[in-house]
């Protein structure tokens, strides 16, 4: 795997309750392919990680989202954690950034909880997603199909449902990453 991302950049957009192993796996899987990686947030400094439902570690900002401009990613990551794409999706640059890769076709890899943003952003009507079980209505209301696969890939889009498939995950991500551009359709 080393090296097959190089001179491709990935934007993992996280906030505060983020899931902090699927943001450090993730990040540590594309740096190993060559990505240069870089954490956008809505927060400047730092964000805080959690372990489910427990704070876990502070984990470093490189790009603050107002000064992050997505035309300059091949690709983004959505991590999870309950509370992360929840206050993502309250936050309109987020959302528009979100979009940004949807409508240029870029990939984009989300785990967990973190396809929740993808609905505001347009990127799930017509495909075929997972995700944690909870959001399943929510994907399936926003025009998803919905399955309970350890990861699924559709037109560069990757979702996986939680930590224990982050190894097939970052499989996929790196996969598509490497790909590029897709002219997404349905399944």
């Amino acid at each position: 795997m080393a090296g097959e991302l190089q001179g491709k950049t990935v934007a993992v957009l996280a906030t505060d309750g983020v899931e902090q192993v699927e943001l450090i796996e993730p990040v540590k899987a594309l740096k190993e392919a060559g990505a240069q990686v870089d954490v956008v947030s809505n927060k400047q400094g730092e964000i805080q990680g959690f372990r489910h439902h427990d704070k876990a570690d502070k984990i470093p900002v490189d790009k603050p989202l107002d000064r992050a401009s997505a035309d300059s990613y091949d690709a983004l990551v959505l991590p999870g954690g309950v509370i992360n794409p929840d206050a993502l999706r309250l936050v309109p640059k987020a959302i528009d950034f979100v979009r940004h890769f949807v409508e240029a076709k870029k990939p984009i890899a989300a785990i967990c909880h973190g396809p929740w943003t993808l609905i505001d952003a347009g990127g799930v009507k017509g495909k075929r997603v997972t995700s944690w079980p909870s959001l399943k209505t929510d994907l399936a209301n926003a025009g998803a199909k919905w399955v309970d696969e350890q990861v699924v890939t559709d037109m560069g889009l990757v979702t996986s449902r939680k930590p224990d498939d982050l190894p097939a995950f970052n499989r996929k991500m790196i996969e598509e990453f490497r790909e590029g551009r897709h002219a997404r359709g349905a399944a």
